[in-house]
């Protein structure tokens, strides 16, 4: 992609992408907003339609049977093209993602490079062949007392995908982001519901995996993208039968909202929605220094708390045993000041949510603050009172967290019986310097997480998400509408695929994919065996 190309692309035009072509929307318009300012920004975007939808779809549609069919170096090339362009385009999307966000440049430019990144894992992962799923069982006609018949099954994609753009990452959880990634990789087609917090990002990126498409010889429907209401163009799109399963990641409420409406299908599709999350953190008497406390805080504030793996819980020992990190946390947060939130609206939940939480506990320290920055907060209260009061342990999305001082073991494993479904769980402990007693009670901790969280971190924070093939993002209700998957990783790829299985048919009948010479150069299980190429 040359240097033209990719300053033509900036260009924004506020218009969806249906079909392969630029259409703009007829229900309305929005602008993006300058984060900082609250300056609204050209262009004007038109809002898509319930029609839009339903067009989509039938592309869609249309497309999947092609890419079902197509190789795995074409799926690939495809998920290298869009990686490629992203990072061509790297400096004109960060620009845009700047004033639409208020995120630092260094983060967007690190997020722009690991969606770029979670691209090529998957292409990878592709042209490996893992991700077809091969296992056969041969034949054994004089098995007694009955014969085997032949077995051959792989996995086939599940067909269009519906992916609803994140507003706290514009890159790496929207547009091309990993539900994309993922689901093409699949080899099914991509509809995706663009957030209307960073539309100009949005058309940039989807500019780009069009112009890729295109220049594959792809159907038209491999991927589109549709800026509009979530009531509307969203529901529309989940309840068209045409559709087969949907990625999501925002509040709880329009996580459910999307679970119900697939439910109420005629046939029901799955929906991976990332919903809610506290992210609790143990810290044991042995951890609990002023150094973890800064560092505590450190995790807690980064992108001014608007992460899905944020810190919002610490569970901290009670007395002086756990006085250093409090002290220190208190003390550090205090000094710190407020950062640009994502929009208005987060900003206004974060608000109310954080001084909520404050008439629940005692608000031990208060950063600066101001209209656009909302000052960070941090609160104190018992562990027994989240027993009590389950609310404590609501989700604030911002720079707010929870101090819970629990007495004992008991104290401690009643309040995390208490939580809900975590995305992550963290355990802080010195196993150098803590006594036996303490020790166990670590390992112990590590296995009664895996119940609560889909990721357990040690001595560790939990902002940080590797993409790679053993993360698990994801974890049991209400952090995942189904804790069974990842968002990210190459384990992703199966959420959108489902096996099929071939009993006795010729090699003549077989699809190309199964026959003989094809799977020779795959990995497999045969009989129960790993075979490889």
């Amino acid at each position: 992609m040359s240097a033209v190309e990719v300053a033509e692309r900036a260009a924004l035009t506020g218009e969806s992408f249906v079909a392969g072509r630029r259409r703009r929307g007829t229900a309305g318009e929005v602008r993006g907003v300058d984060a900082a300012t609250g300056e609204r920004l050209e262009p004007a975007f038109g809002l898509a339609t319930r029609q839009d939808a339903a067009d989509a779809a039938a592309a869609a549609a249309e497309a999947a049977p092609v890419l079902r069919a197509a190789p795995p170096a074409t799926r690939a090339a495809l998920l290298r093209g869009i990686a490629d362009g992203l990072d061509a385009a790297s400096g004109q999307l960060v620009d845009r993602a700047r004033l639409e966000t208020g995120l630092p440049q260094a983060r967007l430019v690190g997020e722009v490079g690991r969606t770029s990144g979670q691209l090529r894992l998957f292409a990878g992962l592709v042209e490996s062949g893992l991700s077809e799923g091969l296992r056969i069982d041969p034949a054994l006609p004089d098995r007694a007392p009955a014969p085997r018949p032949e077995l051959r099954q792989r996995r086939l994609p599940l067909g269009p995908v519906v992916v609803f753009g994140a507003s706290n990452f514009p890159f790496a959880f929207s547009n091309a982001g990993g539900d994309t990634a993922s689901a093409l990789a699949a080899g099914c087609p991509v509809i995706v519901k663009s957030h209307q917090a960073h539309p100009g990002v949005a058309e940039l990126v989807s500019a780009i995996v069009v112009e890729v498409v295109e220049r594959l010889g792809l159907p038209a429907g491999t991927y589109q993208a549709l800026l509009g209401s979530g009531r509307e163009v969203g529901t529309a799109l989940v309840e068209d039968p045409r559709v087969r399963a949907v990625g999501f990641t925002g509040s709880r409420s329009g996580g459910l909202a999307l679970v119900r409406a697939a439910r109420e299908r005629p046939v029901p599709i799955p929906v991976y929605a990332e919903m809610s999350s506290v992210n609790p953190v143990v810290v044991l008497p042995s951890a609990a220094t002023a150094e973890r406390g800064r560092a505590f805080v450190d995790s807690l504030l980064l992108g001014a708390g608007q992460f899905c793996t944020n810190p919002g819980l610490v569970l901290v020992p009670s007395g002086e045993a756990g006085e250093p990190f409090v002290a220190a946390a208190a003390e550090a947060l205090a000094a710190r000041d407020g950062q640009v939130m994502l929009t208005e609206g987060i900003r206004d939940a974060y608000v109310a949510g954080r001084d909520a939480l404050a008439g629940r506990g005692s608000r031990i320290a208060e950063g600066g603050g101001a209209e656009r920055a909302p000052a960070p907060s941090l609160v104190e209260a018992a562990a027994a009172d989240l027993v009590a009061e389950p609310a404590l342990a609501d989700e604030v999305f911002g720079a707010t967290g929870l101090v819970l001082r629990w007495g004992d073991e008991r104290e401690l494993r009643a309040a995390l019986a208490a939580l809900e479904g975590q995305l992550t769980a963290t355990v802080h402990v010195d196993l150098d310097d803590a006594p036996d007693d303490e020790r166990s009670l670590a390992a112990d901790l590590v296995i009664a997480l895996e119940e609560l969280a889909g990721r357990i971190v040690v001595n560790g924070w939990p902002t940080g998400v590797e993409v790679g093939h053993a993360v698990v993002h994801g974890g049991p209700f209400p952090a995942t509408s189904d804790g069974r998957s990842t968002s990210v990783g190459s384990l992703a790829i199966e959420r959108f695929q489902r096996p099929v299985a071939y009993q006795d048919v010729p090699e003549a009948l077989l699809p190309a994919a199964l026959r003989d010479d094809a799977i020779a150069a795959l990995p497999r299980l045969v009989d129960g065996a790993v075979v490889l190429p």
